[in-house]
């Protein structure tokens, strides 16, 4: 009998401490760092004057808009949007069943992120300049 007592107080334990799984740690589970992401640090890292609008579009992909300034050169910009919703719900059902009740608790979190980058092209087709913003609420 003593053993079986055991083998409950065990079980419901581990039942209790299996829940206890903090928001930073499920937000790190479901995130989707794929490395396809453009960044501020990649812009960094990758762009460079002088660059062909071949190596700019192998480091950030595709362009959202492509238009001409005032001297007939390309300008191209890419906008990233990013919104990220963050839920914890928590219980401590499993054990107040047991003793004869119920609780839930839960909280959630929304934070959105905006990247805008401007490449400016010469007459050559070559990366005079570019620039970056980024904002994050």
């Amino acid at each position: 009998m003593k053993s079986l007592v055991h083998l409950i107080f065990l079980f419901l334990l581990i039942s209790l401490l299996a829940g206890c799984v903090s928001a930073q740690s499920h937000r790190e589970e479901v995130r989707d760092d794929t490395g396809d992401r453009v960044t501020v640090g990649t812009v960094q890292r990758e762009i460079r004057v002088g660059m062909s609008g071949a190596e700019v579009i192998e480091a950030l992909g595709s362009p959202n808009v492509v238009s001409t300034d005032e001297h007939r050169r390309e300008v191209w910009v890419y906008d990233k949007f990013a919104t990220e919703r963050v839920t914890s719900g928590g219980s401590a059902g499993v054990w107040l069943l047991v003793v004869g009740g119920g609780q839930h608790a839960s909280a959630s979190s929304t934070s959105q992120r905006t990247l805008t980058i401007i490449v400016k092209f010469d007459e050559q087709g070559l990366v005079r300049d570019f620039a970056y913003r980024q904002s994050s609420f």
